[in-house]
């Protein structure tokens, strides 16, 4: 910090004395670094500035080293990232300058300087608080987002913003809020009592020392500040890219702050896709998922009955299951056994247990399901994109069916309502009950959003599609579960042993149980109406959690955030579908083909899912994005992600079992996958935006 301190006050004397300036010899002093600046006749205001820039550079660089503290890989010392601290220095003095020009710049006049009044001093000061308190605020949603994500926080925070009354909600009924807001306002007072004993501090050291108000000090510490903005010795600034040199994406993310990584990435959530990549991606595409070789440019195809579809005309529903990790169920062999009677039924449909979704996310898990394309626009959800809502969707082929949406709250959160406003005759089934009373801020209990549904299904005499969109696992995990269920029976597991075994708290782990509670009082209640024994119940996971999965998978599970992704996928149609469990890799976007498969009609699928069922499919794969820049492919064998800024890649065997792989199959899946992760991307990023509606 002292050495900064020397080096910026060198670079101000050299421009202030035109070149005549010597080098300025400081010693180490208890009140560096106003001391040795008094006999330069530096006006006051900028020797508070040079206090301040300290003082503000000392805040952002704990904040780094708190991020390295808690997040750190294994294997990484500090020394590593010394060269992530060092950049990171340059975007935290580009966001101090900001903060700081206004007070060089507006105080060139005398008469607004925080030292010509005690009123003036007042308003400096509490400027400065409120932007240590945007600063602090800023740092602790780093924190989160790193902690939830593992990955720093960006613009797609502003999903979230747009549905601000609700977001705020459920923080407040999961978290402590006013504790966490008065530690912050604690916090910020006790800055700004700093600004003011360092104001105080540059009035004791220059008071009566004939300082004069030289204008010209101000227009080169403006200069100074606007160096620091641009950040660079050439004419290209800084830029957020530049932290991705490192080809590691953690000394990436710890170089550069949250401030500067969110306003940077606030540009990148207008939907953005390259045609001509697309076109020319089509063939990698087309080999991956055995399309006609046709030459022609799209992913149309109309596909006949299947030989063994069902001709009962079966109804359908669908559940998408809120926050259902596959490795924190008992279908992993998770030994805390949290959910017993799902575990049956996977045992009694055709059950998936390695389904992964395309991403972390309801809403892009909704968009992903119904459109069959993966929501890869990375930081704006696509459902709250008015460009990206009129998707085809195999849906519409289900012309005879009913076509019911139920939700236990309001559909306009992440404008699901947007996405399903898209689906010709939809009824909906949403929002405040009359007589159903709301458990938290995401509306009526699963169990009852369940039965609810099940009133519905029971009165119907023609075939019916339902999407049934559950909300229940999700924070705030203490208000999830309604005092009336008396027959649910909480249990005890200590805190060790939950960790061990990938939950955060008794609450959750609970929480996660009460869902097969719920599941359970649904299908006991359908078994006893007429349409169970003609209805296909199709499960699967909204998204997954991170936690610890290593006693059920191989490390790259946990370490790579496999979590966020891997759910189960069940159709359950007892009397109508062989039970089989299968065991390969399959995606979240190919649920609505494989139904379509089932029926004896044929169908128009635009989508980049595929029928699981179909007996010539090859090539088993999931595509995976996130907003941390990386793409993805799970194969039987591998998961490969590769950072779309940094080009950064990786490849990670995750079969179970002593499988040992050579260099060269290495080099060749590393190089196969790839090609295809990028010809997926390209693809779904076009898609998005050309997959119209007929």
């Amino acid at each position: 910090m002292r050495l900064l301190g020397i080096a910026i006050v060198d670079i101000f004397l050299f421009l202030c004395k035109s070149g005549t300036a010597q080098r300025v010899k400081i010693r180490a002093a208890p009140d560096f670094p106003l001391h040795m600046f008094v006999k330069y006749k530096i006006p006051k205001t900028l020797l508070w500035v040079i206090n301040l820039l300290l003082i503000f550079l000392l805040i952002f660089t704990l904040f780094r080293m708190a991020m390295f503290i808690a997040f750190r890989p294994k294997g990484v010392s500090l020394g590593d990232v010394l060269p992530s601290f060092l950049m990171g220095i340059r975007y935290d003095l580009r966001w101090i300058s900001i903060v700081l020009l206004p007070v060089v710049l507006i105080s060139y006049i005398p008469k607004l300087s925080p030292f010509y009044s005690a009123r003036n001093k007042k308003w400096w000061t509490w400027y400065l608080a409120v932007i240590t308190f945007i600063i602090f605020f800023f740092f602790a949603a780093g924190f989160g987002s790193y902690s939830y994500n593992r990955t720093p926080l960006d613009a797609g925070a502003m999903n979230f913003a747009e549905d601000f009354a609700i977001s705020m909600k459920m923080m407040w009924q999961t978290y402590p809020m006013v504790w966490m807001i008065l530690g912050l306002v604690v916090a910020v007072l006790f800055f700004r009592w700093m600004y003011h004993r360092s104001h105080w501090q540059v009035i004791s050291r220059t008071d009566g020392k004939g300082i004069p108000h030289r204008k010209k000090y101000f227009i080169v510490a403006s200069l100074v500040l606007l160096f620091f903005i641009h950040s660079s010795f050439t004419l290209h600034p800084l830029t957020r890219n530049d932290c991705f040199r490192f080809n590691n994406s953690f000394k990436s993310y710890l170089a550069i702050n949250p401030i500067q990584n969110f306003f940077a990435t606030l540009r990148l959530r207008k939907p953005e896709f390259n045609e001509k990549k697309a076109k020319e991606a089509f063939p990698v595409m087309a080999e991956w998922m055995q399309l006609p070789n046709t030459g022609i440019f799209s992913y149309r195809r109309e596909i006949g009955p299947r030989s063994n579809g069902l001709e009962s005309k079966p109804n359908i529903v669908l559940v998408q299951c809120e926050s259902f990790s596959m490795y924190k169920s008992s279908m992993s062999g998770n030994p805390l056994d949290a959910t017993p009677f799902f575990d049956s039924l996977s045992r009694n449909g055709i059950f998936f247990e390695r389904c992964f979704t395309p991403h972390f996310s309801t809403a892009r898990a909704l968009f992903a399901i119904i459109t069959g394309i993966p929501d890869a626009q990375l930081f704006k959800f696509s459902t709250q994109n008015t460009e990206a809502l009129k998707q085809h969707t195999v849906i519409d082929n289900f012309k005879e069916y009913e076509k019911h949406y139920f939700l236990g709250g309001d559909p306009n959160f992440g404008n699901f309502n947007g996405l399903l406003q898209n689906i010709d005759g939809l009824q909906m089934h949403t929002g405040k009950r009359k007589d159903i009373p709301e458990v938290n801020v995401w509306g009526i209990s699963d169990k009852n959003l369940f039965l609810e549904a099940n009133q519905v299904f029971r009165q119907k005499d023609k075939p019916f599609f339902a999407y049934i969109q559950t909300s229940g696992n999700h924070r705030p995990y203490n208000r999830t579960i309604p005092a009336s269920d008396t027959d649910f029976k909480r249990l005890f597991i200590a805190d060790e042993q939950l960790r061990q075994y990938g939950f955060e708290s008794l609450d959750e782990f609970n929480c996660f149980r009460y869902s097969d509670y719920c599941f359970r009082k649904f299908i006991e209640a359908a078994q006893k109406e007429k349409y169970f024994q003609n209805t296909i119940f199709v499960f699967v996971g909204d998204h997954g959690l991170a936690g610890n999965a290593e006693s059920m998978y191989p490390p790259v599970w946990t370490e790579q955030r496999l979590t966020d992704e891997h759910v189960p996928l069940l159709f359950y149609a007892p009397g109508l579908l062989t039970p089989q469990r299968r065991t390969e890799v399959v995606s979240q976007i190919d649920i609505l083909p494989t139904i379509a498969g089932m029926l004896h009609q044929s169908y128009v699928n635009t989508t980049l899912g595929r029928d699981l069922l179909d007996p010539n499919k090859k090539n088993n794969y999931a595509f995976i994005t996130n907003t941390a820049d990386a793409i993805g492919i799970v194969t039987d064998d591998f998961y490969f992600t590769r950072n779309i800024n940094s080009g950064e890649e990786q490849l990670n065997p995750i079969r179970t079992g002593a499988v040992q792989y050579s260099a060269a199959q290495k080099d060749s899946a590393r190089a196969r996958l790839s090609v295809f992760s990028q010809a997926f991307f390209e693809t779904a990023r076009y898609m998005l935006m050309n997959n119209n509606k007929d």
